[in-house]
């Protein structure tokens, strides 16, 4: 039943036809499923260290990623579960004289600063000193952080003169919400480059879209040897810089002169995804541009972030309501019909997660189509269940055009 009053939502909305009856019952679905997904969630990892199927505990972006959405969920509903599940991961994670378990600054692994967005939010509520004194460990990671030449952060020190389109999310929000908050102004000049220099460099212009990672050196297998681009356009690369740019653009100041850049370059990347959207089920591939490719998929982590990102930039105002209202609504049901699957005692999962995907390393990740497709794919992979809660909570927000 609640699939087919998404449908018949997603037809109305085509028609122009809404109603405040049908944005209500959206809304009312969208917030049961964040709620349904993330209880399933805590039931099938009731501790958070060991999220992403992992044997050790791990300071890692994907925990981050999961603590945030608890956090929104909690900012939402009132519910203090979800609140205690992400305080529970920092607290087992950050010692009392604020040493981050796992945690090395000199690996300049930008991936390691993700969760420190949430560990802002719960500073800004507990007052806890260790969490700001984490928060400040991981500020002054960023500060001497290596660059390209033009001060684009490398991906990783592993992974020297590259930039990933992965990195804009695991880096730039932390630091834009952390100079809102703690009232470091500079930092909105080095993000806004950040995303330049993304732009500049990974932007495909016969597609609208972006490549997964630039190689400024020019030296890695993978890397044209003009451009220094990647060969293929992943979907959840993509996808996480869709979600960089709305969570900047949130606390980002309307003074700063370069934030229509970054509006500019949001409603591009969402016009380039548009052409890629499948008609039948409102989702998007694991390599995006190429839909019909033998061997690809309609992946979850993507369609999931993608949604987010639509859903969020209306109700910011940077995305156009009557534009992309029936756009985003028809993901967000194409989740629900293709991706959604309930076990017997009623608990959901979101289904057809790529696990992990990268380039170079070791073993090498050459980048092709042929690595794309063929890396696992798993069900309720953190990847897709943050987004997934996350795009809920940004459809309940969400009001008719």
């Amino acid at each position: 039943m609640n699939r087919l009053i998404l449908f018949l939502i997603v037809l109305s909305l085509s028609n122009c036809k809404t109603s405040s009856t049908t944005t209500n019952k959206i809304r009312s679905l969208s917030l049961d499923y964040a709620i349904k997904m993330a209880d399933a969630d805590i039931v099938r990892n009731p501790d958070p260290r060991y999220l992403d199927f992992r044997p050790q505990p791990k300071w890692e972006y994907t925990n981050g990623l999961i603590c945030s959405a608890m956090m929104q969920l909690w900012k939402e509903t009132g519910n203090k579960k979800y609140f205690d599940y992400a305080k529970y991961y920092a607290d087992s994670m950050i010692m009392e004289n604020a040493t981050i378990i796992t945690y090395k600054k000199t690996d300049y692994n930008i991936d390691r600063i993700n969760p420190g967005k949430f560990l802002i939010d719960l500073y800004a509520e507990t007052k806890i000193l260790k969490y700001k004194m984490a928060i400040d460990t991981l500020r002054d990671q960023m500060r001497l952080h290596p660059r390209t030449s033009e001060g684009g952060f490398w991906h990783k020190k592993v992974y020297p003169h590259q930039m990933w389109l992965d990195g804009l999310y695991m880096g730039t929000p932390f630091l834009t919400k952390y100079a809102h908050f703690y009232d470091e102004p500079k930092l909105y000049d080095d993000v806004v480059n950040q995303i330049f220099l993304m732009d500049k460099y990974a932007f495909d212009s016969n597609t609208g879209l972006y490549f997964h990672g630039w190689d400024e050196s020019k030296l890695q297998k993978w890397a044209n040897p003009t451009t220094g681009q990647s060969p293929h356009i992943w979907g959840r690369a993509i996808g996480w810089f869709a979600m960089a740019l709305v969570d900047n653009l949130e606390y980002f100041p309307d003074n700063h002169p370069k934030k229509k850049m970054m509006i500019n370059i949001l409603q591009k990347l969402v016009t380039g995804i548009a052409k890629y959207q499948d008609p039948k089920t409102g989702l998007w591939s694991q390599i995006v541009d190429m839909p019909n490719r033998e061997g690809n998929y309609l992946e979850a982590s993507v369609s999931a972030m993608f949604t987010y990102t639509l859903f969020k930039g209306i109700n910011l105002g940077y995305l156009d309501k009557k534009s992309y209202s029936s756009m985003a609504l028809k993901a967000y049901n194409g989740i629900l019909t293709n991706l959604i699957k309930t076990d017997n005692i009623g608990n959901i999962s979101l289904t057809n997660v790529c696990a992990v995907a990268g380039l170079g390393g070791t073993p090498y990740r050459d980048g092709s189509y042929e690595y794309y497709i063929n890396e696992t794919k798993r069900d309720d992979d953190p990847k897709g269940v943050g987004p997934f809660i996350l795009a809920s909570l940004e459809c309940y927000k969400f009001s008719n055009p």
